[in-house]
């Protein structure tokens, strides 16, 4: 299912069906701490909290009771299920373990961004889970498959089983679910440089395309890396020319945590002010990071996606798929019938805009990768596969 395709209320559907018949433990499973939090607040949307008691099992605070210890986890679980009532488990791929070490009985697992799974350190968990829940779902956007019995792959049948369904990224564009792509390659120039100059370089690269490329207003960066990222923070002045633009800065690591421009917040409130900056219209915002938004967290309202770092074919259309979300005001307007799915000339946004620096010894090749793989993405209607040779 791409991105923007309904994964996680695909997931809340089946849970409502599920809990009806009578109490159930259910599992969801995410590849970072700040996605299971937005997928708990996607179920409970939908889940009164007089049907299930949540847990949380993976490191860092939240408002629900909170684990990893495995025998907590049972005691949490096995209490809840002695009284005829049903938990939902939500947790990372890294804590999985832990949820299996628990020895609890499973009724329904979801995984989320599941091309996750198959890594080395995961894939135990995730295979004891498969072969023994009752009911096993793996959704993602980017299915990565193996050629080589060394490695795992979800192409491995007794774990994955078969593909039940297979949405094409086309008809979600035509029936207003999803924006297509537009790619803007941007001609820097010169080379981009290494090292300590590196920061400087992109910094006025991007100062430069803030200023000059259109649709601006909410823009992802997807960073190089965490250390020039930092570098052009502290050491450039790219966070005080950006505030005098009117915009606000969001930025998160997974060492250093979540910040608002100068100011550490917690997780929790950077998930709150995405979310709201999204929301608001007049809100001009930047979100940098480096490979934490690129899967499943969604970041309402974005115009732009600036590619700043080389990527493979998953983590190009995780990123691309951050900003092809229909701007809130369509989606009121489909809803209230003023709007037809699909008339993108109508739409207040008609496209995700993601922008390319183009060195001149960088960027050649990200830009024939991500023409690729949204050729075979958005035009053809099939997954972006990434496929393990050796």
């Amino acid at each position: 299912m791409p991105t923007g395709a309904g994964k996680s209320f695909t997931m809340v559907a089946d849970a409502l069906e599920q809990l009806k018949s009578g109490p159930k433990t259910i599992v969801v499973v995410a590849p970072r701490i700040l996605l299971a939090k937005q997928l708990r607040e996607d179920f409970m949307k939908f889940l009164p909290s007089t049907w299930v008691h949540v847990c949380h099992v993976h490191t860092g605070e939240t408002v629900y009771f909170n684990t990893t210890k495995p025998e907590k986890i049972a005691l949490f679980n096995n209490t809840a299920r002695a009284a005829s009532e049903s938990c939902i488990i939500f947790t990372t791929y890294n804590s999985l373990h832990k949820v299996v070490d628990s020895n609890i009985h499973v009724d329904t697992v979801y995984f989320d961004e599941s091309h996750n799974s198959i890594k080395k350190n995961f894939f135990g968990a995730t295979r004891n889970l498969s072969l023994n829940s009752n009911r096993c779902y793996f959704f993602t956007a980017t299915p990565k498959y193996s050629h080589t019995s060394s490695k795992p792959g979800m192409n491995d049948t007794e774990v994955y089983n078969r593909i039940i369904y297979n949405v094409p990224a086309p008809r979600l564009i035509n029936d207003g679910s999803i924006l297509p792509p537009k790619i803007n390659t941007i001609r820097v120039g010169s080379d981009r440089l290494k090292g300590e100059e590196a920061a400087e370089r992109d910094c006025m690269t991007l100062l430069d395309t803030i200023y000059n490329e259109d649709h601006m207003e909410k823009v992802l960066i997807a960073a190089p890396n965490t250390k020039v990222m930092l570098r052009m923070l502290a050491e450039t002045d790219f966070m005080t020319e950006v505030q005098s633009m009117g915009y606000d800065l969001l930025w998160i690591t997974s060492k250093h945590g979540a910040f608002l421009n100068d100011r550490k917040i917690t997780r929790e409130e950077f998930f709150s002010l995405i979310q709201e900056f999204g929301a608001d219209p007049d809100k001009k915002f930047i979100v940098m990071h480096y490979s934490i938004l690129s899967e499943g967290i969604s970041v309402p309202g974005l115009t732009s996606l600036i590619l700043m770092r080389q990527m493979n074919v998953i983590e190009m259309c995780q990123s691309v798929g951050r900003v092809i979300r229909l701007h809130l005001d369509d989606i009121k307007r489909i809803q209230n019938g003023t709007l037809t799915p699909g008339k993108l000339e109508d739409y207040t946004k008609s496209f995700g805009l993601v922008h390319v620096p183009v060195y001149d010894n960088v960027g050649i090749s990200t830009i024939k990768r991500l023409q690729d793989v949204v050729d075979t993405v958005f035009v053809k209607g099939q997954p972006a596969i990434s496929t393990i040779k050796r």
